[in-house]
Order: C-alpha cells, then sequence, then structure tokens
C-alpha cells in the first residue's frame, strides 16, 4: 500500500486524486476510510467491493434522479393547477361584480332609444350615451364584451335565446330584444332575439 495520504478526512480534489494514483489493485487506504469503506488488504477483493459500492452509488444515483424528476413535474402540474385555479376564480368574481351592473347597462340602453325632443333632452342623453361608453371600455379591460345580435346574423343557441319567431332551414337573428353580453369568450347573459328563416329577416 502507498503511504501517501490526503491532509483529512475529505473527498481528495481531481489533481490529489491523480497524485495518489497506484499500480492497478492498490486502493488508497486514506481514501477508503474517506468513502466509508472498510477494505480488505487483497487487492482483487478490495476491487470487487469498490466496484459493488460504485454500482449501488450509481443504482442510487439514478433512483434518486428518478424521484427529483417526478417531484419537479408534480410541482410544475401544481402551479399549473393553482394558476388557472387562481383565473376561475378572478373570472367568477369578475362575472359577479359585471352581471350586478348588467341592469343599468340595459338602462343606458333603453334610454340611448329614446328620441331628444329639446336642448335639454339632447344633452342629457349626451351625458348618458358617454357614461356608457365609459364604462364600456371599462368593463373591456375585463374581457367583457357584447353578443353580435343584429339583423341577419346567424342564429346560435350557444350565445342566442329565442323568445319569437322560427321557421325551418337556417335561422338568423330578426330582431334583438335584450343584448347579450360575454366575459372572456364566456356566455355571462345570452342575447333575446327573435328568429326567422334567412332571408325572411327582412
Amino acid at each position: 500500500m502507498s503511504d501517501k495520504s490526503t491532509p483529512d478526512d475529505r473527498l481528495p480534489s481531481p489533481e490529489e486524486a491523480l497524485e495518489t494514483l497506484l499500480p492497478p489493485g492498490d486502493v488508497p487506504v486514506d481514501m477508503a476510510i474517506s468513502l466509508g469503506l472498510d477494505l480488505p488488504a487483497d487487492a482483487d477483493a478490495a476491487n470487487e467491493i469498490v466496484i459493488r459500492e460504485l454500482a449501488e452509488a450509481r443504482r442510487e444515483a439514478g433512483e434518486l434522479l428518478e424521484d427529483l424528476q417526478r417531484v419537479a413535474a408534480d410541482f410544475a402540474n401544481y402551479r399549473k393547477r393553482t394558476e388557472r385555479d387562481h383565473l376561475e376564480n378572478v373570472l367568477r368574481a369578475s362575472s359577479r361584480v359585471i352581471e350586478s351592473l348588467l341592469p343599468a347597462l340595459d338602462s343606458l340602453d333603453a334610454a340611448m332609444a329614446y328620441e331628444a325632443q329639446t336642448d335639454g333632452e339632447q344633452q342629457l342623453l349626451a351625458g348618458m350615451q358617454s357614461t356608457r361608453a365609459q364604462m364600456l371600455d371599462i368593463l373591456a379591460k375585463e374581457g367583457f364584451a357584447a353578443i353580435d345580435s343584429v339583423p341577419g346574423t346567424a342564429f346560435d343557441p350557444a350565445v342566442h335565446e329565442a323568445v319569437a319567431g322560427g321557421g325551418e332551414g337556417h335561422l338568423v337573428v330578426s330582431q334583438e330584444m335584450r343584448r347579450g353580453y360575454l366575459i372572456r369568450d364566456r356566455v355571462i347573459r345570452p342575447a333575446l332575439v327573435m328568429v326567422a328563416p334567412d332571408g325572411d329577416h327582412a
């Protein structure tokens, strides 16, 4: 055995290990001790133990790597699920607030249909129009949008609710009775419409 040794029980650096290289079959005693190995004096038996320990260490390292990859994947899935749940909660809260504002929007829409008779009424309607526009601009930032229900629009039961009319074949909106709205492409209130066969809505 060589009498060269590292100054303490720490693992040798690559340079120190090179300095302690011995002929095949000879393992430095202090290196074996630092690795927690109790090697026999027989070189072949010692090499066999070192190889076996190395194989076991590689197996354990592989298992630890698999565990780490599994934990990382679980964490990534947890983070995605948490973000999705957070967005869903925000969407539900926004929907509740916006739904409470719909009657006010309906009132403003009804007011816009009134034909002003005096200058005072015109000024009042202009103020209400400005208020309505500001409200819609603010709500649009939350993904709020009106459902397209102009006459001639194809009837879509996913966003339209037919309250009158009907017929055979391809149906279209003939008149909007109450405006419907979406928030981030999700219906919060369907549009109430009259429907007619395509070509009969004019």
